[in-house]
């Protein structure tokens, strides 16, 4: 045990003296030490539960025999910190979460670790962590938020964000804008639609790091607590059977991963996330294996927002495993892996089964042959873009406009409320990306205000920034190389007519070569928005969205 090196021997006895200061006793001393890892913080609504989740995990550590040692790790509400210069920070953490807990593992000698994770980049960092660190673990989140109610109508969180474009738009009254805002959030959780945090914690279960129900369990159901203590003494079996996260996350987990995010329909991140975990596995997920993997699986969920059911429905349909046993019927999944439960995915879910067919639809009536997120390339993103084809109107699938464009989030933000989008239109938000931003921002404020104004079936967006899994419509991201390193996307000019083919993978504006190449020859690179402190650093070192936004030292 890695624990051994700094507790035992006659060396070692001003680092016991150091935990006889903690209070540990001779006999806690003796047991493999489990560091658990909280979220918990009292500014995200996903995270404010996590004290009790992290409580029942330290139980379940001691009643299976180990000793258990909480450190914390930072967490970002997406949802708060939209809209405004916060959202360059949301992304970011993602490093400093895996870095920050790198640092606590190796510097403590913790044995293994219970990951307590919710929200959106919390989940992945924490991935990423496991992963570079290689000693076992094992995942448990705070679960999602229960559906809100409006005119007897489940609600989530993206129904908020429309209702700010539907009421200036006229559509709604301020009382009526006021009952979204106060209904559609009713309890603790992670939002309760397929937004990236429950996509990633449904993506957890699949890649074989977390227990049955991780991702669908309510936040507020008792299941959720017993849950947490079962997964402090398997975390026990993982130290005593030495399987590791790279045991686990192999190339045909991450094969596993993108067939059920194209099955569920998950949040487009999950193309940002997947990869910069795989990277720390060792393990480069090119993209074009999604397309390919998108091409054999068919859509068989349609969550909020993509459609009416929330993830208190998926868990009572069967959660992950349901979707799993249903998926395989075409054999589609690699079944020989091990996971954290110590058996096979084969093991895990041959007892499961799909209970609510209008939730979970059979694979032999989907709600398309193909999968839920389409990877696009052509000469507006020559390197490819990310969008989710289960949220999008069909109308919208192929569409043909002219550009608005816009080098900021917010001068796009003042057209749309000032009504200078219309029907036809494609909207582009460059220089939001990964280092142009930077930060890559989350850009559903203009998909809200968007749809909210009913231009959902007309307008289309497009950005080197990304989307809140909480965005629906004609919503194309990741756009790659981003503006603010020359990409294509930079050299697009107003009224430019842009040709998307989604069902065809393809984007491009119709622009020569010739005019291409003097667009170019004047292009000037913009000056760093932000020049000091983390971001700038950030910006220094991340890499393109296709690549995961993965930071690489030069």
């Amino acid at each position: 045990m890695k624990s051994e090196s700094i507790i035992n021997g006659v060396q070692n006895a001003p680092h016991r003296a150091l935990f006889n200061a903690l209070g540990f006793t001779k006999e806690e001393m003796e047991r493999p030490l489990i560091g658990i890892v909280s979220s918990y913080n009292e500014i995200v609504p996903g995270h404010m539960n996590i004290d009790k989740i992290v409580d029942a995990v330290k139980l379940g550590v001691a009643m299976a025999g180990g000793t258990p040692a909480v450190f914390p790790a930072i967490a970002v509400c997406d949802g708060i910190a939209m809209g405004h210069q916060g959202m360059k920070y949301s992304l970011v953490t993602r490093d400093l979460i895996a870095d920050s807990i790198e640092a606590m593992a190796m510097a403590h000698g913790f044995d293994a670790l219970v990951m307590v994770p919710n929200c959106d980049k919390n989940v992945p960092g924490m991935l990423m962590a496991a992963a570079r660190l290689n000693i076992p673990c094992i995942f448990v989140s705070g679960g999602p938020m229960l559906a809100g109610t409006v005119n007897g109508c489940k609600v989530s969180f993206s129904a908020a964000s429309e209702a700010v474009g539907a009421y200036n738009a006229g559509k709604i009254s301020a009382d009526q804008l006021e009952e979204f805002e106060n209904k559609t959030c009713p309890t603790c959780g992670s939002c309760s639609g397929m937004y990236t945090a429950n996509s990633m914690n449904c993506l957890t279960e699949v890649l074989g790091m977390g227990l049955p129900g991780n991702g669908t369990i309510p936040a507020v159901y008792s299941e959720r607590i017993r849950l947490a203590k079962h997964a402090g003494m398997q975390i026990m079996k993982l130290v005593k059977d030495n399987i590791c996260p790279r045991d686990i996350m192999t190339e045909g987990a991450f094969h596993n991963a993108l067939t059920m995010d194209m099955a569920i329909g998950c949040s487009t991140n999950s193309m940002l996330h997947l990869p910069a975990i795989a990277h720390e596995a060792g393990i480069e997920l090119n993209l074009d294996m999604a397309n390919d993997i998108s091409d054999k699986t068919p859509n068989i969920c349609h969550l909020a927002p993509a459609g009416p059911h929330h993830m208190e429905d998926l868990y009572e349909a069967g959660g992950v495993y349901a979707v799993m046993h249903e998926i395989n019927k075409l054999g589609l999944l690699k079944t020989e892996l091990i996971t954290c439960t110590g058996k096979t995915v084969a093991e895990n879910i041959k007892n499961s089964f799909n209970k609510n067919p209008e939730v979970i639809r059979p694979v032999e009536n989907p709600y398309s042959t193909t999968g839920g997120i389409a990877v696009l390339r052509g000469n507006l993103a020559p390197d490819s873009c990310v969008v989710k084809r289960s949220a999008v109107a069909p109308e919208m699938l192929k569409h043909s406009g002219p550009a608005k464009v816009f080098d900021c989030e917010e001068d796009a933000m003042a057209a749309i409320n000032g009504g200078k989008i219309v029907d036809g239109d494609v909207v582009v938000i460059r220089y939001e990306g990964p280092k142009g931003g930077p930060g890559m921002r989350e850009m559903l404020n203009p998909t809200s205000a968007i749809m909210g104004r009913g231009l959902g079936s007309t307008v289309a967006l497009i950005t080197d920034g990304r989307f809140s899994g909480a965005t629906r419509g004609a919503a194309i991201g990741h756009v790659s190389p981003e503006a603010a390193v020359g990409g294509n996307i930079a050299l697009v000019q107003d009224g430019d007519i842009i040709e998307i083919d989604i069902m065809a993978n393809t984007i491009n504006f119709k622009v020569s070569e010739e005019e291409l190449e003097k667009r170019r020859a004047a292009w000037v690179p913009k000056e760093p928005r932000i020049k000091t402190g983390y971001l700038a650093r950030y910006a220094s070192l991340v890499t393109s969205g296709n690549r995961g936004a993965i930071l690489e030292t030069k």
